[in-house]
């Protein structure tokens, strides 16, 4: 909901107004005077309190509303061009790079401009996106899921990507060998349980994730479910509890001269 923009603007004067009426109320007023003064202090209060949470609500609206926008299917463009380009299409939309088969990678991360070239490589697959960084979330994963061919994908420090994103990786199981989830803030243990559908994975990086509560013992569970790939990521040993015994022996070590 839109925040009311002529009452934003008075907001400064009639604090100015409230705040001369609030220094009245220190000289004798009358107890009816006092009521009304104190009347005016809450509705303006109320008043303020009101624009703010509007206008938290109005930008958290528009937040969401650019995060689908950017997410949309690009139906028309996959149906008269084929998956490969829209799902090249929609990456580059969103500053990511792209790469097919027999060519070089279109669309550094962050360009805002690319070329259109691409286009005429209607039978050429995708082999590898970069995604890093993109606003990718779990809509936006249908322009990507029909990628045949695709070996190679990364989506690091992609904010949106989360548990439910990686639950629906299963359809690129039979190409994808390479993954990166590196720093995703929304990735816990949960999602990367969803990636036992893809065993053909070879290099999965599974580092930087703050929501995994327990890193190292992570990894070996990941390692163990997929023990043909490669799982990069924290130390083995990083959040485990050491025993009583372990932690004396660990203390008692003398330190490196």
């Amino acid at each position: 909901m839109a925040a009311p923009r002529a009452s934003l603007h008075l907001v400064a004067p009639v604090w100015n107004q409230g705040t001369k009426g609030i220094r009245g109320l220190s000289s004798t007023v009358t107890p009816e005077g006092s009521r009304k003064k104190g009347r005016m202090l809450l509705q303006f209060l109320t008043d303020r309190f009101y624009d703010v949470k509007a206008l938290r609500e109005y930008l958290l609206q528009m937040r969401l509303s650019n995060v689908h926008q950017k997410n949309r299917a690009f139906t028309h463009i996959k149906e008269r061009y084929g998956p490969d380009i829209a799902g090249a299409y929609f990456i580059l939309k969103q500053g990511g790079a792209v790469k097919f088969q027999g060519k070089e990678w279109m669309g550094p991360h962050g360009q805002r401009r690319f070329s259109l070239d691409f286009f005429k490589f209607q039978e050429v697959p995708v082999e590898a996106i970069d995604a890093s960084g993109c606003t990718i979330n779990y809509e936006g994963l249908d322009n990507l899921l029909a990628l045949k061919e695709l070996q190679s994908l990364s989506l690091q420090r992609c904010p949106h990507v989360d548990d439910w994103c990686l639950s629906r990786l299963y359809p690129l199981a039979e190409s994808l060998q390479e993954l990166s989830l590196a720093g995703c803030p929304q990735i816990s243990e949960r999602g990367l349980a969803c990636l036992h559908h893809l065993q053909n994975l070879r290099r999965l990086d599974i580092s930087d994730l703050p929501a995994v509560s327990n890193p190292g013992l992570t990894q070996i569970l990941v390692e163990e479910m997929l023990p043909n790939c490669v799982v990069l990521g924290a130390d083995w040993a990083q959040g485990l509890k050491l025993g009583p015994e372990e932690q004396s022996q660990d203390t008692a070590r003398p330190l490196p001269a």
